[in-house]
């Protein structure tokens, strides 16, 4: 498995892709870990999900049952990375990620993972809202074409750039830090 860049990191994006419809099933797993700068690095590693392969997964992401061979299972990839992604805000692109990790974990006899996640799609629904129901949504597919970002859909390691590449969009539109714009927004009580 290829070495983990070192940080330091302002946050990163996290994104997986699954052989199957289980959760457990991760195939793939990209981080993108956006540095101080805002240069976005971007670590990529096939694991092998010690599952079989569905054709309509295939279709999606291409990933096929000959391209894992060899590669490093969950666990391996889970404790290699468990320190770094321990220590930082992760922000995935809805629930799908977070919860495939606690599945996989949990299938491997791991403790789950106590990391901070954060979902880009909040944030780009909090920032653009004009973007609701319109072609998409705020899937990653559509905000590829409405913020005109560049990434080959369904690649975990280009998924979690996009992802990335959402918060720093809106940071930039709004002027604000990404930790301002993923607080709920507050509730004022009305004036008597």
């Amino acid at each position: 498995m290829n070495i983990f860049p070192s940080g330091p990191f302002r946050f990163l994006a996290l994104d997986v892709e699954t052989a199957n419809y289980r959760a457990h099933s991760i195939c793939q797993i990209g981080i993108a870990a956006v540095r101080p700068d805002n240069t976005i690095e971007t670590w990529t590693t096939l694991i092998d999900p010690e599952d079989d392969f569905v054709a309509n997964n295939i279709a999606i992401h291409g990933i096929r049952p000959e391209a894992v061979v060899g590669a490093p299972r969950f666990a391996q990839a889970f404790r290699q990375l468990s320190p770094v992604l321990s220590r930082h805000l992760i922000f995935q692109h809805s629930s799908f990620d977070s919860r495939c990790f606690a599945a996989a974990a949990e299938r491997a006899y791991l403790d789950p993972p106590e990391w901070t996640w954060s979902d880009s799609v909040t944030l780009a629904r909090r920032v653009w809202p004009e973007l609701k129901g319109a072609g998409g949504g705020h899937g990653l597919g559509n905000l590829k074409k409405a913020l005109g970002l560049q990434f080959r859909h369904h690649d975990a390691g280009e998924d979690a750039r996009a992802a990335a590449e959402v918060v720093l969009r809106a940071e930039a539109h709004t002027g604000l830090d990404f930790t301002a714009l993923i607080k709920p927004p507050r509730r004022l009580s009305a004036v008597r």
